[in-house]
């Protein structure tokens, strides 16, 4: 099969070669598509970095439609998240860590939601009708698992499942850490179905302060806020919600490993 030529584009958001050379390996060999998985790649990145629609995706990427098949392609075979999780893995090493990490940290945040989407509640504390992105992370602050839900579930009971996932992925994890939304249920589902204990970090003081550990998610989502697609939740179902983020951090990432 003649090799697929990779055509440059301009564009801010898209790949350096040395970060294209630090994923290339794990896209599958025998690309049937005239487009260059690259080219495909940077397309949804400058989506989700930009926020545009599918429809107005630069015309210098491949057309919108085999762009959207390959992401949704990606999305279905579970390919972003293995590249994630490899991503994870070199930065740790990179840093002079262990491959996979021994302490996690949880928390949640609110967004709106577009009206045909699933899954969606009003979260009473925020004042948000939409859904929730529950994330965990290491130390480092890189993604470990995340859980798109509607927003009316109280942390303390949908907190297992992120943290389940992220588990699974990592069994090297020994404990986890949570603010005080997640006292109780929580601590009691962790211990009960992982195995693991949980930190709980209280706020002694009205005044906004930087908490021990805390600050470490919260940059997580920092990062998170730069990609415009995550300003709000665009996608009609939770599935391709998950994937925006991790897209997004899968971006963050490259950057951080390949600076």
């Amino acid at each position: 099969m003649k090799e697929i030529e990779f055509v440059e584009t301009k564009y801010g958001t898209d790949l350096k070669d040395k970060e294209w050379d630090a994923i290339a390996p794990f896209f599958p060999v025998g690309n049937k598509s005239k487009y260059h998985k690259r080219s495909l790649v940077n397309a949804v990145l400058h989506l989700v970095k930009t926020g545009c629609q599918w429809r107005n995706i630069p015309h210098e990427y491949p057309p919108y439609a085999s762009v959207w098949s390959f992401f949704r392609r990606a999305r279905d075979n579970g390919l972003w998240d293995f590249i994630l999780d490899k991503l994870v893995q070199m930065a740790r090493i990179k840093d002079g860590r262990n491959a996979s990490p021994s302490y996690a940290l949880i928390d949640s945040q609110s967004v709106k939601t577009v009206s045909a989407s699933e899954e969606r509640g009003i979260d009473g504390g925020k004042k948000t009708k939409g859904r929730k992105r529950h994330i965990v992370v290491d130390t480092m602050g890189n993604l470990l698992a995340i859980i798109v839900h509607a927003a009316n579930i109280h942390d303390t009971k949908s907190g297992i499942f992120p943290a389940k996932r992220a588990f699974e992925k990592y069994p090297t994890i020994e404990k986890f850490c949570g603010d005080a939304g997640y006292r109780k249920s929580f601590e009691e589902d962790v211990v009960k179905i992982l195995g693991l204990g949980v930190d709980i970090v209280m706020r002694t003081t009205p005044e906004f302060i930087l908490l021990p550990k805390r600050w470490v998610v919260e940059r997580t989502f920092a990062w998170a806020n730069h990609s415009r697609r995550l300003s709000k939740d665009y996608e009609i179902t939770i599935t391709s919600a998950e994937a925006m983020f991790i897209i997004s951090h899968i971006h963050t990432l490259l950057r951080r490993i390949c600076r």
